[in-house]
């Protein structure tokens, strides 16, 4: 029995598929007089358990042929599990993959007729909804038009516009978006914001991982059909970065051990020293890491990276502030960090990141990016780089990951990125909506003064 408070609950799905080699096998196999197999086995899905909340939104990320889109087609009751049990509350309504459930020989409109009449919809009924859903999906003509003519954004505009319209309790979207032109993702983004409020659940497929750390309140990550992490998007997203660079799936932190003294004292002992905090930071190369003694420090940092360097330390400074864990808006701040080499790398690479609480990356870039020339480093070099930029940022509190990298047959991989790793808060005496200062100057041209009768 379903609890209240849960729209899906999935338990140990399992979900095999018999391959064979070719027609004659399987041909072989259903006329032998033994039943001898002639197939391999294939498990898409193993033992798969989680359970989904009312009215939350749950991302699924995962390399392709991981699982995901045969655990949604078995969640949208397409397939059926070899082995486990689902359990629904409402009307689930799914945008599987590029055309799915669409024919291509009718026409849009026969389409959205046909799909209501699925979901249980009259054809009166689905006729009094044709004109919202034409108008979201904003293919003009093309709506009167047999599918088979359509393009493959035209094919995700009628989907996901037909979708949305059949008053969903559930709604999957499986990479139906990715194929969308800018401004009508951000409709159908903003329709999913709809939904959110209205208490929709939702199931969200991308590789997008932005837009799985912005828009979802849980993530699950499948790795080969198996579920390896579930939880909150921003360290899901981190562990399913791990997995498309080749790493083992871990909590790479936890990987780096820190000193016994608490932040505290060791910010504490820091301040009485009585060589200023740059000269110190300039001057210092003990290879500890000492990123864990500034005031910025995030301990809640992921770390990637084949270990080839590392950054073991950083230093914000704005104007006379050093140091520091609060600035002002419209500060030029500068940052310094510290790598040591463990091998020879012939293209280094540095660069940062400024991300949001929510995950928006608002700037990221790095040396390779912008052809900027970097000296080679040898084994035990330390390199001490230096960037700085005018934070032009609303009030609030922001990250700032650090990277460095290699380049390797024009690819960019990282040695030591150490993600979320500053912590600041900005502070500001001027008044906007949004993140971002522009600078905006309000000039008033011509004022004509009006005259009586």
């Amino acid at each position: 029995m379903l609890n209240d408070d849960l729209a899906i609950s999935v338990r140990n799905i399992s979900k095999k598929y018999r391959l064979f080699d070719s027609v004659q096998e399987r041909l072989k196999e259903a006329l032998h007089p033994f039943q001898k197999k002639y197939h391999r086995e294939f498990w898409a899905l193993k033992n798969v358990s989680f359970d989904v909340s009312k009215g939350s939104t749950l991302g699924i990320v995962g390399r392709n042929g991981s699982g995901k889109s045969t655990l949604l087609q078995i969640i949208s009751s397409v397939l059926l599990p070899t082995v486990g049990n689902l359990e629904l509350s409402g009307r689930v309504s799914a945008l599987l993959e590029l055309g799915a459930g669409l024919n291509p020989e009718f026409t849009g409109r026969e389409n959205v007729i046909f799909y209501g009449a699925v979901m249980g919809y009259s054809e009166k009924e689905m006729n009094a909804r044709l004109p919202f859903i034409r108008e979201f999906a904003d293919i003009g003509e093309f709506f009167d038009q047999p599918v088979r003519v359509y393009s493959s954004g035209m094919f995700s505009r009628l989907a996901f516009a037909t979708a949305i319209n059949i008053d969903p309790d559930i709604l999957i979207v499986d990479e139906a978006l990715s194929v969308g032109d800018p401004k009508f993702q951000k409709k159908c983004y903003r329709k999913i914001h709809e939904f959110q409020k209205s208490g929709v659940t939702i199931l969200l497929v991308t590789h997008d991982v932005e837009s799985i750390i912005r828009h979802c309140d849980q993530a699950l990550l499948l790795v080969e059909g198996e579920l390896v992490e579930m939880g909150e998007p921003k360290t899901v997203v981190n562990f399913y970065i791990d997995v498309l660079e080749g790493r083992k799936v871990s909590t790479a932190v936890s990987n780096y051990d820190f000193d016994e003294k608490s932040l505290a004292e060791v910010r504490k002992t820091d301040q009485n020293v009585p060589k200023t905090i740059l000269d110190q930071f300039l001057s210092g190369f003990s290879g500890q890491d000492n990123c864990v003694s500034r005031k910025s420090y995030n301990k809640n940092e992921y770390r990637q990276g084949n270990g080839n360097a590392e950054i073991v330390d950083y230093l914000l400074i704005c104007k006379d502030k050093v140091d520091f864990s609060a600035v002002q808006s419209g500060c030029q701040l500068e940052i310094y960090w510290k790598v040591l080499f463990h091998e020879d790398v012939e293209f280094p690479s540095y660069g940062f990141a400024v991300c949001s609480v929510d995950g928006l990356k608002l700037w990221g870039g790095n040396t390779w990016f912008d052809k900027f020339p970097v000296q080679p480093a040898r084994t035990g070099d330390y390199v001490i780089f230096k960037s700085s930029f005018s934070l032009h940022l609303n009030k609030g509190e922001y990250f700032i990951t650090l990277g460095c990298g290699q380049v390797l047959n024009e690819q960019l991989c990282p040695m030591d990125r150490r993600c979320d790793l500053i912590h600041i808060v900005v502070e500001t005496r001027s008044r906007f909506d949004g993140l971002v200062a522009l600078n905006v100057a309000f000039s008033e041209i011509v004022k004509k003064q009006g005259h009586e009768n």
